[in-house]
């Protein structure tokens, strides 16, 4: 079973138990976060396409951690006496999948 979903501007292939980062989102960790906008979903035998989402369908995620990972841009030119060095940090939410839900369900 399987479902995507867009999240943002992305689009994201989901299974249950999967772990993904998304855009940062102002959540607890623990706390449950519901998403809406099912593209497809498909449990094997039968799937459905939206046009352009799949009407009750969701996907269902907790919130397991605010990783950050640190980028250092470092500009160089040799001989020159230039030297500059920029951080960037990007936040994240990290979330595991509990569970892929239909219409009705």
């Amino acid at each position: 079973m399987y479902a995507i979903f867009e999240d943002g501007s992305r689009q994201y292939r989901v299974s249950v138990g999967d772990t993904l980062q998304l855009d940062h989102r102002e959540v607890a960790v623990g706390s449950s976060l519901e998403l809406n906008k099912v593209l497809l979903y498909s449990n094997g035998a039968e799937i459905l396409i939206g046009q352009p989402v799949v009407a009750g369908a969701r996907v269902i995620a907790e919130v397991s951690g605010h990783p950050t990972t640190k980028t250092v841009i470092q500009y160089f030119r040799r001989r020159k006496n230039y030297r500059r060095l920029k951080g960037h940090r990007q936040p994240y939410i990290e979330v595991r999948i509990k569970g892929i839900l239909k219409a009705g369900e």
